[in-house]
């Protein structure tokens, strides 16, 4: 019979979720050094240049997956790259605002670090099961990107704002669960694709506030 209470977790449990969580955030930070400095040496790049190192940046992508039972090393090198391949991919759009309203992105950098670190810390502090929400938002997802397509071909008033807006609700709640994965999560190994999936919230959250704050 055991006296310590199972709803609590244990100093070994909490020291492995501390650990885990220090390595994943500092992975997504380099993820986003390497990041910046794709999005430098692309700036002068065409749109279309950059649709070939988005395709090649979503192989690095899921190789992550596939190279993490395998080598640890591998994975961390695989998420690196897609750092910089997709930094290179959305360097003519940020060149784009750089030259035009360089204000706006600025301000989209901000506001991406407050929205991420809101729903971040809530998705880490509760305590209730967010898998059901991550099925919804990811169905939402592809019908967003749907109607993004359908945006394309159709002049729809306010669009584009639309979609931003439903993008952001969409990714608040995927920050949520990612970083309840993270906290839930003990395994070391799985670094490597927490960060590239807390990266890439980090970025579509960016890509959205952009679309919105550059409007004017």
């Amino acid at each position: 019979m055991s006296f310590r209470d199972e709803s609590y977790p244990s100093v070994t449990t909490r020291d492995e979720t501390r650990t885990l969580f220090a390595h994943t955030m500092t992975l997504v930070a380099i993820t986003a050094a390497f990041f910046a400095g794709g999005a430098y040496l692309g700036r002068d790049m065409s749109r279309g240049a950059g649709i070939f190192w988005f395709i090649a940046a979503f192989v690095c992508l899921f190789g992550i997956r596939f190279a993490i039972s395998r080598s640890e090393q591998l994975s961390v090198g695989l998420l690196f790259g897609f750092g910089v391949l997709i930094g290179l991919a959305v360097a003519p759009t940020i060149a784009f605002y750089m030259e035009t309203d360089p204000q706006a992105v600025w301000q989209a950098g901000g506001a991406t670090a407050l929205f991420i670190a809101g729903f971040g810390a809530a998705g880490y502090a509760t305590r209730r099961d967010l898998s059901a929400l991550a099925r919804i938002c990811f169905f939402a997802l592809i019908a967003l990107i749907i109607f993004g397509i359908v945006l394309i071909f159709v002049n729809i008033p306010g669009g584009d704002l639309i979609y931003a807006i439903l993008g952001l609700v969409i990714f608040a709640g995927f920050t949520m669960f990612d970083f309840q994965r993270l906290r839930k999560t003990t395994d070391i190994k799985a670094a490597p694709l927490l960060a590239a999936s807390i990266f890439l919230d980090i970025l579509n959250v960016f890509l959205l506030l952009l679309s919105i704050f550059g409007r004017r």
